[in-house]
Formats: C-alpha cells, sequence, structure tokens
C-alpha cells in the first residue's frame, strides 16, 4: 500500500471511529470533548485555524487582536460543534430535528414549493446545514444537493449513505449534475447548494467584503435556464438548535446575455452573504482560501 492509500485508510478509520463514539457517548458530555477538542484546535493555531482569522478578518477589520482571537476561537468552537452534530444526527428523533429549528420567511421557500415550481437555495458553509435540510425533508420538501467527491471512496459513500438516510438525495460533485438538478427542479423540488467557495475554477468574479473572490455559477444558471426561482439562506446556531434565514428572490435580470445575468445573480447572492456573514460571522466555517488576492494579513 502506498503512502496516498495508507493515509485514505487512516482517515476512514479515524472519522469512523469518532462516529461510532461520539454517538455512544451521553450528549452533554459529548458537546463538552468537542467544544475542548476545539480549544485545542485553536491553541495549536494550524493552517485551518489561520485561514479562519485571516478570513474573519476581511469582515471585521475593525476588532481589536483580542475581539478578533475571541471570534476565532468561539468560531472553531462552532466548527466542533458542527461535527458532534454530524455524528450525531442520526440519533436524534424527528420532534427533536423539528423543534429545534426556527425558520425566518420560510414562505419564500414553501411559495413555489406549493405552486409547482421547485426552488433553487444557495447558501454559505454557515451552522448545520444537514440539520436544516433535515428539517426541510421531514416537512414534505424533498431535497436533492451535490457534495465533493471525498477520498477515500468508503469514506465519500458514507457520507453519502448519512445524506440519504435523512431523506437527502445527493449528487456527485465530479459528475455532470446539472440536466439531473434542471429535472429534479421541474418536478418541484428544492435543490440546495453550498455556493460561498467555488470548486469548479471557472466561477463567476464577485466583490466580497471589498476583496476579489469567485463563486459558483450553478445556483444562477439553473434559475435561468428552469424558471425556478433563486433564494438564499443562512444557517446560524442558536441555543440547542438552528436558525435558518432565508432571502428573497434573486430575480433574472431582463437585460444582458446570460454570462451577465450570471454575473449579476452571483454578485447579488454575495452581497446577500455578506450582510448575513457581518451580523453572524463566528457560525461560517470557511477554512479554506475564498479570496484571490491572498491572505488579509499579507496585504496589511
Amino acid at each position: 500500500m502506498n503512502r496516498a492509500k495508507a493515509l485514505e485508510q487512516i482517515s476512514y478509520i479515524a472519522y469512523s471511529a469518532a462516529w461510532k463514539l461520539t454517538a455512544a457517548l451521553p450528549e452533554e458530555r459529548a458537546y463538552v470533548i468537542f467544544a475542548k477538542l476545539g480549544d485545542w484546535l485553536y491553541h495549536r493555531d494550524g493552517s485551518g485555524v489561520e485561514r479562519l482569522r485571516s478570513n474573519y478578518r476581511r469582515i471585521h477589520p475593525e476588532l481589536s487582536y483580542e475581539a478578533m482571537e475571541d471570534l476565532v476561537r468561539d468560531g472553531v468552537r462552532s466548527y466542533m460543534r458542527y461535527w458532534c452534530d454530524t455524528f450525531r444526527i442520526h440519533t436524534w428523533s424527528r420532534d427533536r430535528i423539528l423543534s429545534t429549528v426556527v425558520v425566518e420567511n420560510e414562505n419564500y421557500l414553501r411559495d413555489p414549493i406549493r405552486d409547482g415550481r421547485g426552488v433553487i437555495v444557495s447558501l454559505p458553509h454557515a451552522g448545520n446545514w444537514d440539520h436544516a435540510g433535515a428539517y426541510f425533508c421531514e416537512t414534505g420538501v424533498p431535497l436533492v444537493t451535490v457534495a465533493e467527491h471525498l477520498k477515500p471512496e468508503k469514506l465519500f459513500q458514507k457520507f453519502l449513505a448519512h445524506r440519504t438516510r435523512m431523506g437527502f438525495e445527493v449528487l456527485d460533485a465530479n459528475v455532470r449534475s446539472m440536466a439531473t438538478l434542471s429535472q429534479r427542479l421541474r418536478s418541484n423540488r428544492l435543490v440546495a447548494l453550498v455556493a460561498d467557495r467555488d470548486l469548479s475554477k471557472s466561477g463567476s468574479p464577485v466583490t466580497f467584503f471589498d476583496g476579489p473572490a469567485r463563486m459558483p455559477v450553478g445556483p444562477a444558471l439553473l434559475s435561468i435556464q428552469t424558471g425556478a426561482p433563486l433564494i438564499t439562506a443562512y444557517v446560524a446556531y442558536e441555543g440547542e438548535g438552528i436558525r435558518i434565514i432565508f432571502g428573497p428572490e434573486i430575480p433574472v435580470p431582463i437585460k444582458g446575455s446570460n454570462s451577465e445575468k450570471v454575473a449579476e445573480m452571483i454578485q447579488a447572492t454575495a452581497d446577500w452573504f455578506a450582510e448575513r456573514l457581518s451580523e453572524r460571522t463566528v457560525d461560517w466555517h470557511m477554512l479554506q482560501r475564498i479570496w484571490v488576492d491572498g491572505d488579509f494579513k499579507e496585504r496589511e
């Protein structure tokens, strides 16, 4: 077995063990352990934490050093809460899933589904989007999404099975999925796409917190091609559960080429994300690069 394969096997074993052990622990103890793990990761200050700090500094350049470090530490804790949720949500009852969700502007999603139009929801890596998806599946809204293909294959299949059990239909991001997503929208499905980071290298340029970034074009293209409305959502932690905040439909521009329409819609999405991120930064779990001009600290 070569080194890459060995590392993939170790990764699979580690995730599988964490999944089993976390689900077996008493709930309060599990979350305490993950909070302490978050503090350890914060103090270790690895590359992911450094990136989170740089991303947060883009949003809040006005914060003092002490205030920024408090925000970063709490952000890492929020990220670890997400993982604890992930490893435990399959043990939650339907009542637990439903009773721990608060939704703002739910009509932005429900109305198009009621009218048989389907709906596209664009959202960032924030809070617990699995919990949000499980909520809508439990309330009769079939959900389709796309997942980045993980290595090893066994780990990807494990996460796929995890989301399928919650009622999701999950398409592989490595496979051309636009045609399938279009079909699902025409069948009145909810298509939820995490869209604050471009993985395809063909994303649309946007201005995001006064810096250049790129975001996926898929949500806007689907809206233009199918007529399904594109809305935005932000998921934040709140008490024992989550709050889902929906934004209004981002209309397809009347004038311009398809590429110009896409660019305008993606910029509107980025602007809405920015408003929510400014208000609830701590639950944005973005430990990867977003801005194309480098880390914020490199430009100070």
